[in-house]
């Protein structure tokens, strides 16, 4: 598309009451996410596949890799100690969260705000501390899914007690 051709699109958009904060991610703005992402696989790929014949991850390592995927991306996505990372990407008031902008930003805001998403990052970035620095990807992994393991106990204690206390109200 030419410049002008680019800027009448713009001019008619905003004619029509389509304002650039408000125009929806187009398929080349996800096309572009999803290159940085493959890049990024690749660089890890290149960049560990030595390492992989040293020390590979295991089968037993998934779980916890998957726990800390799961702690990692709900962090970003979720906790209010992720806003640093939303915020240029996503509006927040009052627990509510919308993309905010046009195009790839507005899609980032998209992204940000998935924890499967998110995930997908989180463990393309665990798996590359594993292979890159083992012992730092095994302390990574383990703090993070220590983390999981204790979001999903205060969910079940939280389940359980308020159990208790509607069985106690029904009495």
């Amino acid at each position: 598309m030419t410049l002008e051709a680019h800027e009448e699109q713009h001019r008619a958009a905003a004619r029509n009451g389509d304002t650039a904060e408000r125009r929806d991610p187009e398929p080349v703005d996800y096309a572009e996410i999803n290159a940085v992402y493959a890049l990024l696989a690749i660089a890890v790929i290149a960049v560990t596949r030595d390492r992989v014949r040293e020390d590979p991850i295991r089968g037993y390592e998934l779980p916890q890799l998957g726990a800390a995927t799961f702690a990692l991306s709900k962090v970003i996505a979720r906790e209010k100690i992720g806003t640093w990372l939303r915020e240029p990407f996503v509006e927040e008031a009052d627990g509510d969260r919308r993309p905010r902008g046009k195009r790839l930003r507005r899609a980032m805001g998209e992204l940000v705000t998935c924890t499967r998403c998110v995930g997908a990052w989180s463990a393309l970035g665990l798996v590359w501390l594993r292979l890159y620095s083992p012992d730092a990807g095994r302390v990574a992994t383990a703090v993070l899914a220590t983390s999981a393991a204790n979001d999903w106990i205060q969910a079940g204690f939280a389940w359980l007690t308020g159990n208790a206390n509607e069985t106690k109200a029904s009495r």
